[in-house]
């Protein structure tokens, strides 16, 4: 499988799977995550918006935005029918072969603070943890990962 943009006839299709992806951490966090509540007819327009496809559904997503001297990885998310296909590390690999497409020094990340799992598996991928604040109303972790010149 091979991450492909999105297109506009899919972001009802899209919200409902991050909408699945993200559920899980409603409970933990107190509400809904950011990426629950994204306008994703806009993601897609802007080219932000990659989708992966199993069976004839969309089975993850990554949404990434040039920003600030580096490739923000603003959201990733897979659904949970198709967990443990190894569709996350698939998605992040692409990211970074995008961040260096695209001539950026470094990927950029955030997640919520409670998200305790997700900033584990994070630094386990060589991302740094470079600060802790309040963004949007939520308590955020932001990481970064300089990449190298290698694929």
């Amino acid at each position: 499988m091979t991450p492909r943009r999105a297109r506009p006839e899919e972001a009802a299709a899209l919200r409902d799977l991050v909408r699945a992806a993200y559920a899980e951490w409603v409970p933990l966090i107190g509400r809904e995550p950011g990426p629950m509540t994204d306008d994703y007819v806009a993601r897609i327009a802007a080219g932000e918006a990659w989708v992966m496809e199993a069976e004839g559904t969309l089975a993850a997503a990554i949404i990434l935005e040039d920003s600030d001297g580096a490739l923000l990885l603003d959201n990733i998310a897979i659904a949970p029918s198709t967990r443990g296909r190894g569709l996350f590390r698939h998605l992040m690999d692409f990211a970074e072969a995008e961040a260096r497409r695209r001539g950026h020094p470094c990927i950029r990340l955030y997640t919520h603070e409670r998200m305790a799992r997700n900033v584990a598996l994070y630094l386990a991928l060589g991302y740094v943890e470079t600060r802790r604040a309040e963004q949007d109303g939520f308590p955020r972790v932001f990481m970064e990962k300089p990449l190298g010149t290698a694929a």
